[in-house]
């Protein structure tokens, strides 16, 4: 991110440079006095979307303890590991690994970012272990990061609060179209996982490099891991796992032909049920909603210095002109499939940054000229609730474990990108274009 950070505003004030020098004064004010208004402007205006933030940030993290509390995570994780049992068959049904990947996945289908990465780093050191080419990745590791990147996400809060926030009439709109992207982008992660790892074959061993990998630093180091839920280990039976499997496909149509009529339904109706969720498994729903309500104001603190630094980068880059000469070319030839050019950037930043892609979507739907609602609005959120930072999380999880030799997973897990923002495309253009 610091190399992004830095070209955006070194971008921005050589073409404003460029700009100010050829400038022959008239009626427009100069370039760069422009840029400089743009960049107070820009800060301001993120410390006040983070204000915003913080009640509904707090609201959303209330319920998810909530339903943490309740064990809501346990019953995800017991009805994905006869799924993940078949397929992942190089790992045993009862190998720390395995619990670890359902544990992630869980959390991800809950929108749990902070729970899963910590999982998911679990999952892949575990992996290691039963790797038999240290330094390589398996096919293991790359099916779960290709799925880590692309997973299915039922409920996006974040970005739901950040849509709240900027004043949309309708925030959780995005959730059948995220549904949709996302069950897309993990079929395709599948598939193409199952279909190159028989054409990306393993290097042959070296035994001086073998021996040089199989030192990874801080890989029995779980201080900041955090234990499996009690109960989590179990599974329940496979016609379980199917019956849920068919009901998240079965969404997929009611998205496609009902998503207006249902997103006005979404926010009422998860007050109410995880909150009775929580009261019928024994939760003190008042106490574990403020516990997790005081995380959701410590998060949207914490978040002000990264909105402040990436929207003034981006404010600076679209007042300086730097952004029309970039995106214009590209946004003519990519707005012919449904892709504006106001949503182009927030297409190629996703895979690279997820504080850069977050700080684009909320500059995004913050302009006047754009909002929320509109169809623009709907698209980059879906894109920010739907896709990964796919090198941060290779670089992460990988990093975790001294794999150097990555194989076919970033293909993998580009092609699961690109399949979440066509599907995105799709279905945002199906309901609100």
């Amino acid at each position: 991110m610091n190399a992004v950070f830095l070209a955006i505003v070194l971008t921005a004030f050589a073409v404003a440079a460029f700009r100010q020098i050829t400038w022959t004064g008239g009626a427009e004010e100069a370039p760069m006095s422009v840029l400089g208004t743009s960049m107070i402007d820009a800060a301001a205006g993120s410390v006040t979307l983070a204000i915003g933030l913080v009640g509904v940030m707090a609201l959303f993290l209330g319920l998810m303890k909530v339903a943490e509390q309740g064990g809501l995570l346990v019953i995800i994780a017991k009805t994905l590991r006869p799924l993940l049992i078949r397929l992942f068959p190089d790992v045993p049904a009862e190998h720390p690994a395995m619990g670890a990947m359902i544990l992630n996945m869980a959390a991800n289908v809950l929108g749990l970012g902070n729970a899963a990465t910590p999982f998911g780093i679990r999952a892949m050191q575990q992996l290691e272990a039963l790797n038999p080419l240290k330094g390589t990745a398996s096919n293991s590791m790359a099916l779960f990061l290709a799925i880590n990147t692309s997973s299915i996400t039922i409920l996006p809060t974040g970005v739901i609060a950040l849509r709240a926030a900027a004043g949309s009439v309708d925030p959780a709109g995005i959730v059948p179209t995220t549904l949709f992207a996302t069950i897309c982008s993990t079929t395709v992660a599948i598939i193409a996982c199952k279909f190159l790892e028989k054409r990306w074959r393993s290097p042959p061993a070296d035994p001086d490099q073998a021996a040089e990998d199989s030192v990874i630093p801080a890989t029995d180091d779980f201080s900041d891991v955090p234990k499996a839920p009690a109960g989590a280990g179990g599974a329940y039976p496979i016609w379980v796992s199917v019956a849920a499997l068919a009901g998240v496909a079965a969404l997929v149509p009611l998205t496609v032909f009902h998503g207006r009529a249902v997103a006005p339904w979404i926010i009422p109706g998860l007050m109410v049920g995880l909150l009775s969720f929580g009261a019928l498994r024994g939760v003190s729903v008042y106490e574990a909603f403020v516990e997790g309500a005081k995380d959701g104001f410590n998060v949207a603190l914490r978040i002000i210095p990264y909105l402040v630094a990436i929207l003034v980068a981006v404010g600076m880059f679209r007042a300086s002109g730097a952004m029309a000469l970039i995106i214009q070319p590209l946004g003519a030839i990519t707005e012919l499939v449904g892709l504006p050019p106001d949503a182009l950037p927030m297409a190629l930043l996703r895979p690279l940054s997820g504080s850069g892609a977050y700080g684009i979507l909320a500059s995004i739907i913050q302009n006047p000229a754009i909002g929320p609602d509109s169809y623009v609005g709907y698209l980059v959120s879906t894109f920010q609730g739907s896709t990964e930072t796919t090198f941060y999380v290779l670089a992460v999880y990988f990093g975790a474990v001294g794999i150097r030799r990555i194989r076919h997973a970033l293909v993998a897990a580009l092609l699961a990108d690109l399949a979440g923002i066509c599907g995105a495309v799709f279905i945002v253009s199906y309901l609100y274009g």
